[in-house]
């Protein structure tokens, strides 16, 4: 692997087949070259295509990573308060908010007043939001696997033990904390 990053870096691989000549003129700079080894380059990439292979596979139940997101914990966590499935997803306030609204206004998720607090509201999975996530199943594990297709079964543990070394060791750096609900 360390070897194919090199000779990336030095122009003498293509990274995408149907363009490997104009790669390796764009890798023959070595400004661009190690642009194009960083990280953070790297994970943005992933994540662009992370989400367009995720929304590829799910567009006949018309949910993006992120709702699918919210509508998971809400199932396994229902009652939750707005705070914490946003901290439960590593999301900021305001793109939990937004992700909800879009669930509320199609019918799939539901805020009420806490109990306990009326200051609060508990968030909830609506019996079409269950269905949909149910039917999402299916296509979601056809993205998994799509996106970790590349990969052998060793590399694709690799890769998430690596992921989770990252994240996790870096979690004081996150804008929007990580927080794991307590399984209801």
């Amino acid at each position: 692997m360390l070897t194919n990053i090199r000779e990336w870096q030095k122009g003498t691989i293509g990274v995408c087949r149907s363009k490997t000549s104009t790669y390796k003129q764009i890798l023959s700079d070595q400004s661009l070259a190690r642009l194009y080894a960083r990280p953070d380059f790297l994970l943005r990439r992933a994540h662009q295509i992370s989400t367009a292979v995720f929304e590829d596979e799910c567009r006949n139940v018309g949910l993006t990573p992120a709702q699918f997101g919210v509508l998971t914990v809400l199932q396994a966590s229902p009652g939750l308060d707005q705070s914490s499935l946003a901290r439960a997803l590593g999301f900021d306030k305001v793109t939990v908010l937004r992700v909800l609204r879009g669930l509320e206004a199609r019918g799939l998720a539901h805020r009420t007043r806490a109990l306990g607090d009326k200051r609060s509201l508990s968030l909830a999975l609506s019996p079409d939001g269950e269905k949909l996530l149910k039917q999402s199943q299916k296509p979601a594990e056809r993205a998994y696997n799509r996106l970790m297709m590349p990969l052998s079964q060793e590399q694709q543990a690799q890769l998430l033990l690596l992921l989770m070394a990252l994240t996790q060791g870096l979690e004081d750096h996150a804008r929007a904390s990580f927080v794991p609900p307590e399984l209801a």
